[in-house]
């Protein structure tokens, strides 16, 4: 499916463009805003090839990968990321918003978005996402989406401190409505 292109009350999710690299850079090269990521803060550099590869996959079919920009009053101000698992019926999704805009249900609302595309247009019949256990925040957004916390995976991610367990939230596509 190219483009996405999909409108929530305040957010838009759309294909990344090469042009996006400060702003994506604004995102993922925020210490807050990934501090409970799977990665340390990106450079420029990473963030231009987060972006060259997210073109590449749009363009890829079938398409398994979505990576994609989220726009607040016309500005990037978050990424999304629908990536199929090995068994083409299920997903995994990924977000981020800028730290600066947390608190105003943006992020809420970037997962409906996805959960949207992944049921509504790609019929994915679950889809599931991962968060660290000290991200109460991202533990609310996925609740309040109708994702089911299944449990912890312990020693899931090495980062820079050491290991961290994630936990594992997903929604089915009988559970989950519009």
């Amino acid at each position: 499916m190219f483009p996405v292109s999909l409108t929530g009350p305040s957010l838009t999710l759309r294909e990344m463009q090469p042009d996006d690299v400060e702003a994506l850079h604004s995102v993922y090269g925020d210490a807050t805003t990934v501090e409970h990521l799977s990665f340390t803060p990106r450079t420029v550099t990473q963030c231009s090839t987060v972006i060259d590869s997210a073109v590449q996959d749009a363009q890829t079919d079938p398409r398994t990968v979505y990576m994609l920009a989220a726009e607040f009053d016309g500005r990037l101000v978050g990424a999304a990321r629908m990536a199929q698992d090995e068994r083409p019926h299920s997903a995994q999704i990924g977000f981020a918003i800028r730290h600066d805009l947390w608190g105003r249900g943006l992020g809420a609302e970037l997962v409906e978005l996805l959960l949207r595309l992944g049921f509504e247009q790609l019929r994915y019949a679950r889809i599931w996402g991962a968060r660290s256990p000290e991200n109460p925040a991202s533990q609310a957004v996925m609740n309040r989406a109708g994702m089911v916390e299944e449990g912890r995976i312990r020693r899931h991610l090495r980062t820079d401190t050491g290991w961290r367990d994630s936990i594992v939230h997903s929604v089915l596509c009988d559970e989950w409505s519009a």
